[in-house]
């Protein structure tokens, strides 16, 4: 099981020893999963599978002493993707619906990048209706024109501009996205990329969208823009900068998109030293302008810290770690080929990430010690996941496990790409229905504070065995309460546990925990699909939007002080451990 460092416990851990003696020492880390669906809906919806493995008590405390790491407050975080602009859906980040499903996730920042953000082009112009992405012809222009009609109400509107879009639009909207998609395919399999122009409209409506949720936005810049000699172009990029600073936008800025795969996508490399060169002027530039000479910087946004990554990475950081005021770098667990709901369950995918994150952090504190590191773009599948699983209950595992272990190990940020239309791997749907991980996402934000604990664990190791390495199916991590949740008052500690294995798993609170009225908010999926379901039962009760500005109320369930959590097979839950008055979260 991920754990951070150790921590001393004079008493409640002496304690737990004691207890844990008495605890029958079992094997929790069982063989692969069952190949049938049907064992897959059993056992996701609460099904048990008697036998010894049950029976095993797991004792659990928390060191409330002291914090291991403090993240920041925006830990969990969201991307866009800048094909949004190709495919239309940025002219409708205006739906009150999708800003309330945005606001509920706040605060975080939005990073407005991908793929594409090396084909950005900014042109200071506020309607450029020739630069729309394609649409089948019978309805394109009749289409528009209800594009620029809803433009002209939003501008008459002061504050936010919100707006409710009829079904009929939203419906030709869908196909106009879908023909799109297949062209941006094309592009991303061919390696040709044709250019996308943020127009001055679109800026006004990506940033009205990230400030009506309570979202800070990052945008990314064209990388690729260069000059005959190869140095970086600056021109689009202090046009922008012009036009935001006039219009007093808050924005965080970087540069590029996975430059260590420049090659591979548009045949140009671009080595560190002059990455570092261009990060460098980008800071020149901020400082030129006014309104942004004090914006933050993050990047290089480095690809999977495989060898060409690596190397980039640590020149880059050699040269110019210090002009940033985060390292960025993305992961992604596997490839979109997968098409097995066992693959989303495997504790040895799960434990990945600890080794991409491992070199990453050697490299930053080799050159800037401190720095803080941000796991940008994170998603489960490369090429926009994997249909019909990266959208269900069982992806939820990897995303969890991603924001306990990356907490544990100090990342300062997480940002889930997407938040919105991009392939499968997104939160929110083209209907602008809420999957499963946004789900998941709206109760760790709620509950989760920055403050990472110490977890101790006794019944659930096991002897270790000479060339094999012991893999955890139950994974438990332990945060202070968020402040930003009143119903808790400082002090409490909020656990969540992943329990990966096809048995009922029992958890006793021991030493700092025990005797404490714990709240619960068990996650499961709702309906006969299991792991593959596309909606989520919390505490029994299914999670819909109430209405287009309504999320749910998370209801909890008391257990009692001293009561044994039980831990469904193959879930993922919450607990809050109340007026615990816990030292490490009464600051």
């Amino acid at each position: 099981m991920p754990q951070s460092s150790p921590c001393v416990y004079p008493r409640s851990f002496l304690r737990l020893t004691y207890l844990a003696s008495l605890v029958v020492q079992s094997v929790l880390s069982t063989s692969s999963s069952p190949s049938s669906s049907t064992a897959h809906q059993k056992y996701a919806t609460g099904g048990t599978r008697p036998g010894f493995m049950e029976r095993t008590l797991i004792l659990l405390d928390v060191n409330a002493r002291s914090a291991t790491r403090v993240l920041n407050d925006n830990f969990l975080s969201l991307q866009l993707d800048p094909s949004i602009i190709k495919d239309g859906w940025l002219d409708f980040l205006s739906s009150r619906r999708l800003v309330t499903l945005a606001r509920g996730l706040s605060p975080a920042f939005l990073r407005f990048g991908g793929k594409r953000t090396d084909f950005l082009q900014f042109n200071n112009q506020k309607n450029l209706a020739k630069f729309r992405g394609p649409g089948p012809d019978y309805y394109l222009k009749n289409y528009e024109d209800d594009i620029v009609r809803s433009d002209i109400a939003l501008d008459k509107q002061k504050g936010c501009k919100l707006a409710s879009h009829p079904d009929i639009m939203l419906e030709l909207q869908r196909e106009k996205a879908a023909a799109t998609q297949l062209v941006l395919l094309k592009e991303q399999l061919s390696n040709i990329y044709s250019n996308i122009t943020i127009t001055a409209r679109s800026l006004d409506k990506l940033y009205n969208f990230a400030d009506c949720a309570g979202l800070h936005l990052i945008l990314g810049l064209n990388a690729l823009h260069r000059n005959p000699d190869n140095s970086w172009n600056t021109s689009s990029t202090l046009s922008l900068l012009k036009y935001g600073a006039g219009k007093k936008y808050n924005i965080s800025w970087e540069l590029g998109n996975e430059p260590n795969a420049y090659r591979s996508m548009v045949g140009r490399a671009l080595n560190s030293t002059q990455l570092a060169q261009d990060y460098a002027k980008l800071r020149t530039l901020l400082q030129s302008v006014r309104f942004y000479h004090r914006a933050h910087l993050y990047g290089p946004n480095a690809g999977r810290p495989r060898k060409n990554a690596i190397l980039l990475l640590d020149g880059f950081m050699k040269n110019a770690g210090s002009v940033l005021d985060a390292v960025t770098w993305q992961h992604y667990y596997m490839d979109g080929r997968v098409k097995k709901v066992e693959d989303f369950l495997k504790s040895r995918l799960l434990d990945t990430l600890t080794e991409q994150i491992t070199k990453v952090t050697t490299i930053v504190n080799t050159h800037t010690p401190g720095k803080k590191v941000w796991l940008s773009g994170l998603v489960p599948a490369w090429s926009g996941g994997i249909s019909d699983l990266s959208n269900t209950y069982a992806a939820g595992f990897l995303w969890m496990n991603t924001l306990g272990t990356a907490a544990v190990q100090g990342i300062d940020v997480v940002l889930r790409h997407s938040f919105f239309d991009y392939g499968y791997s997104r939160l929110v749907d083209q209907n602008f229905n809420p999957l499963p991980e946004y789900w998941f996402s709206l109760v760790f934000k709620r509950l989760v504070g920055p403050r990472v604990l110490a977890v101790r664990v006794a019944g659930l190791q096991r002897k270790p065995q000479p060339g094999r390495v012991i893999r955890d199916k139950l994974r438990i991590y332990a945060h202070c309460t968020s402040n930003y949740n009143h119903n808790y008052v400082r002090g409490s500690i909020t656990i969540y546990i992943i329990n990966l294995h096809r048995s009922r798993k029992k958890i006793k609170l021991a030493g700092t925990l025990r005797n404490n009225t714990v709240h619960q908010y068990l996650l499961q999926p709702y309906g006969a699909d299991g792991l593959g379901a596309k909606h989520v039962q919390l505490n029994g009760e299914k999670l819909l939007m109430l209405d287009n500005e309504t999320l749910p109320e998370l209801k909890p369930k008391t257990l009692r002080a001293g009561r044994t959590i039980a831990m469904p097979p193959m879930t993922i839950g919450f607990y809050v451990i109340k007026n615990i008055n816990a030292y490490a979260c009464r600051r």
